[in-house]
């Protein structure tokens, strides 16, 4: 059983107001991102758009109609942002968990474990560090490769 899965039997179905509504908005928001994210709800979209279009010429392009589709917009896309924001964080944590876990067990720094909580000031250091010990290393491989070419001319001329 992962730790996740103890954590949660553990807390079993006692948890507080606040995780079960956190659970809660996080399922909603899962199958909402989903569903939004599918061919047919764009298909949906596209044809309330052309519905509320073909409409104008009825309601005479009134302020009314107009406000329609501008609040229906307005609020579909307020509440997207949260949806949509909350999707962004879940997959980063999940990713920068994994990344943590791929980095305690293979033989990289242990260090860079955790760097996403540091500033921007200082994770730019760093990656100015790792980008100039890149290029060291992309160097020194240059310069092995043309030192074995070297070799290799040397040889042949000696073994011609």
């Amino acid at each position: 059983m992962s730790a996740a899965t103890e954590k949660r039997s553990d807390k079993g179905s006692s948890g507080s107001a606040r995780e079960r509504a956190g659970k809660l908005f996080g399922d909603i928001a899962n199958r909402t991102s989903q569903a939004a994210g599918r061919a047919l709800t764009f298909m949906i979209a596209a044809a309330v758009v052309i519905t509320w279009a073909i409409t104008g010429p009825i309601f005479h392009y009134s302020d009314t109609w107009q406000l329609v589709i501008n609040t229906g917009t307005t609020i579909v896309t307020f509440l997207m942002v949260f949806l949509i924001q909350n999707s962004q964080n879940r997959d980063s944590a999940a990713i920068q968990v994994k990344l943590d876990e791929l980095v305690r067990v293979s033989a990289v720094h242990n260090s860079f474990v955790g760097i996403e909580h540091l500033t921007d000031d200082e994770l730019d250091e760093i990656r100015s560090k790792c980008e100039v010990r890149a290029k060291a290393e992309k160097a020194g491989e240059q310069t092995v490769e043309s030192a074995r070419k070297k070799a290799r001319r040397a040889a042949d001329l000696v073994t011609e």
